[in-house]
């Protein structure tokens, strides 16, 4: 993709070549795009059709930057304001010095009085933050308190631990060509001839470096789709096989699939034979799960539970993709476990159209969390809540997000007193569940640092310095497609134009760090610091890779043959045993059954049918829209218009015996909380289920508290309850809980 990445133009305009990351949301996909710059604004952005992975297509997210960058209502200017004026609309602009020199001096102040360990940073969701906040948190402030707040770490973190623990490799994808330029068209491609997509709309939500039309690119050449959701989507609607399961069910119908394929005898006997372990196991307990008994479970007929197993075994190859309905389920550790072994005894991984898998060692990305070894054993063994959840803790240098919430609450085991919300603004129902709790908690802290782009409720009820971040437009960096732990491409964001004084995160990194522990940041430059890290893996440095646009790195299939995914360079699979675990080792050391197993989830109507009578619908939550990136883009004009308000989807069946018509505002409401959101009548959608979006907040509405611009209105985690967790730590029950739905008369 080598090509100019600035073009200067007669009328003094220019056109800059990038890729996006975010913010805002781009999650990181690395979209390819011409951003046209004139007068110093952002006048027009359009897809780069010599991108080899997004070939010039874009969402409105992307098409509609120029209303984001240049929005009146941005931050630009960095803020403070008295710690007794929070939650209200009291800021006073400052200097960069100004800021820098008030949280040095609060900094030093917690370490000398408190301990680092009295200072935690809070990071998002699939923001560029993703590399920073680690580093922010290790090597620059030096605690080892680095927090994602979602409830279980239901986000990406149990996919890459499960997968970990049972295969000893970086996150698994479906190959959809993207190591290569020539895409599908390279000789060693294969396009799968199925594709399961499970609890995933990869066309909306373009998760973790995926694009997702490549789908749509992959169903013209021939691949069909297996969609297990209970929602109808673009995608299940072309389906071969639409699995509508009971939300919460996914792991019994794992499991029955299992059953189908291996009584079935049509698994790859000699990868089983060769490369995987505990598979006698495995045969003995998935007798516990026939197809009669899983229909059953989860409503889906025995019939077609068993012709899709025949499908997804018999096609070659097969890949599967797992989203969020993996993760945001107390029972999904053994969910991903079965889906792995699904993959494996079929002899779908990592060749050519199954699915590809990452280094141990993740790519550029492994700097981030290698900057744990600048803060001290003793210092590190205080992390929040890695004793309690050494599942969680062996594979994520985070604490636990469940126990520090206790911790803000109780003060225990230690008095938590700043917070540095990085990109995070997690009291919209975006990843906090139980956000009432967290709000009450985090009033406890004493000093508050929010970096973002605008004022967010998060923001003006806790934040004492506001520190302005750039979009990706508006600076130098890196895009690093799954974090690094499964890198397709390496892209180059380059920086196109200044509004105001915004800083990114790798600077903010920089200059904070270079104030505090100098030694850790030696870098001159933003350049020089992506340089350090390009050279050694890629052989290029910044400039290299701005020139390209786009790194490729290639791919090499079957790599445990080869003995490049262990670090003693062995055959085999990096893991205790050296092979894929059907019979996790180290599920059970932690006290964990070894073997995927299905467990209802902690409220259903078969887990607490008293607690049905009063609230007889299944709630399910979190489906993505291409207008917003979970609670961004709520002020943005053209794409307020497409989705003006947070809508709940419901059979038209069930909305009629309720009283409730299209386009009626309802309470969703259980034991924990309620919310409203507008009624949208959906046939597809089974009678006893409904839907609800999240990340809704309103700009227009009163900014200072109690309102907070609305955050509690139309808040669905209101809904979720505080530490439902699976036993390992992981997961929890925004997929599947109980609730009642009424017609808001007011």
């Amino acid at each position: 993709m080598k090509k100019e990445w600035k073009q200067q133009h007669e009328d003094g305009s220019y056109t800059v070549r990038t890729c996006g990351w975010s913010p805002p949301g781009d999650h990181p996909v690395g979209c390819g795009m011409k951003l046209h710059v004139k007068d110093g604004k952002l006048v027009k952005v359009e897809g780069d059709p010599e991108h080899p992975i997004s070939q010039g297509r874009l969402c409105v997210r992307c098409l509609s930057l120029p209303e984001f960058v240049h929005h009146p209502d941005r931050i630009i200017y960095p803020m403070k304001r008295a710690p007794a004026d929070r939650g209200q609309d009291k800021w006073e602009k400052i200097t960069w010095d100004e800021a820098w020199d008030i949280i040095v001096e609060k900094v030093n102040g917690f370490k000398q009085n408190h301990g680092a360990e009295s200072i935690v940073v809070f990071g998002g969701t699939g923001r560029e933050a993703c590399l920073y906040y680690y580093p922010l948190g290790f090597s620059s402030l030096q605690t080892p308190n680095v927090c994602y707040p979602l409830s279980g770490w239901s986000c990406y973190g149990p996919r890459c631990a499960i997968t970990d623990y049972i295969l000893g490799a970086g996150y698994p994808e479906i190959d959809f060509a993207g190591h290569y330029p020539d895409r599908y068209d390279n000789p060693a491609y294969k396009v799968p001839e199925y594709l399961v997509l499970w609890g995933k709309m990869p066309l909306w939500s373009n998760p973790d470096g995926f694009y997702g039309h490549s789908i749509v690119d992959m169903m013209k050449r021939g691949t069909k789709i297996i969609s297990i959701d209970p929602r109808l989507n673009w995608l299940s609607a072309r389906a071969e096989y639409w699995m509508q399961l009971r939300p919460g069910t996914d792991t019994a119908l794992a499991l029955g699939f299992l059953n189908v394929i291996i009584n079935e005898d049509l698994y790859d006997h000699k990868f089983v034979e060769d490369w995987c372990y505990g598979f006698e196991q495995l045969k003995e307990r998935v007798q516990q799960y026939p197809p009669a008994k899983v229909a059953e479970i989860s409503g889906i007929p025995a019939a077609k539970i068993i012709e899709c197993a025949r499908a997804m075994a018999t096609a070659k190859p097969t890949a599967i993709q797992w989203g969020l309905a993996v993760d945001e389920n107390p029972n999904g550790v053994q969910l991903g476990h079965a889906i792995l072994s699904l993959s494996a005894i079929t002899g779908n991984l990592d060749v050519p159209g199954g699915i590809t898998l990452g280094p141990p060692a993740a790519l550029l990305g492994k700097w981030r969390v290698e900057t744990r070894s600048q803060i001290s054993e003793e210092l590190w063994d205080k992390r929040i809540g890695a004793k309690e959840w050494p599942a969680l803790s062996t594979a994520l240098a985070t604490t636990h997000p469940d126990e520090t919430l206790d911790t803000l609450e109780t003060g225990k085991p230690y008095r938590l007193r700043m917070g540095w919300f990085n990109s995070s603004n997690f009291i919209t129902p975006t990843n906090s569940a139980a956000p009432q709790r967290w709000y009450e908690a985090l009033k406890t802290l004493e000093f508050n640092v929010v970096q973002d782009c605008f004022m967010t409720p998060t923001a003006m009820a806790f934040a004492d310095v506001f520190l302005p971040l750039p979009t990706f437009a508006e600076h130098d960096g890196v895009v690093l497609t799954h974090f690094g732990r499964n890198a397709i491409f390496v892209g180059a964001m380059n920086k196109a134009f200044s509004v105001g004084e915004c800083k990114s995160d790798i600077e903010v990194c920089m200059e904070l760090g270079k104030r505090l522990n100098p030694e850790n940041w030696p870098w001159a430059s933003v350049e020089e610091f992506f340089s350090d890290q390009l050279k050694p893996e890629l052989g290029i440095d910044f400039n290299g890779l701005r020139e390209a646009g786009v790194f490729q790195p290639g791919y090499t299939y079957r790599k445990h043959e080869q003995g490049l995914l262990r670090y003693d360079g062995e055959p085999g699979f990096n893991t205790v045993t050296g092979k894929v675990e059907l019979c996790s080792t180290l599920f059970e050391e932690w006290g964990e059954d070894p073997l995927p197993y299905y467990k209802e989830p902690p409220y259903s109507p078969v887990s607490t049918p008293e607690l049905a009578k009063e609230y007889p619908l299944v709630l399910t939550t979190g489906a993505r829209k291409v207008t917003s990136f979970h609670s961004e883009h709520r002020q943005i004009k053209s794409l307020r218009d497409i989705d003006p308000d947070p809508i709940m989807e419901i059979n038209p069946q069930t909305a009629a015996s309720l009283g409730i018509k299209e386009g009626d505002w309802v309470y969703i409401e259980n034991q924990f909380g309620k919310c409203k959101e507008k009624a949208h009548l959906m046939p597809a959608i089974k009678p006893d289920v409904v839907h609800a979006t999240h990340g809704w907040w309103f700009p227009e509405e009163e900014a200072e508290e109690p309102s907070l611009y609305g955050v509690w209105k139309s808040n669905i985690n209101t809904l979720i309850p505080h530490k439902h967790i699976g036993k390992l730590g992981f997961g929890a029950p925004f997929k599947s809980i109980l609730c009642k739905v009424y017609k808001a008369e007011d």
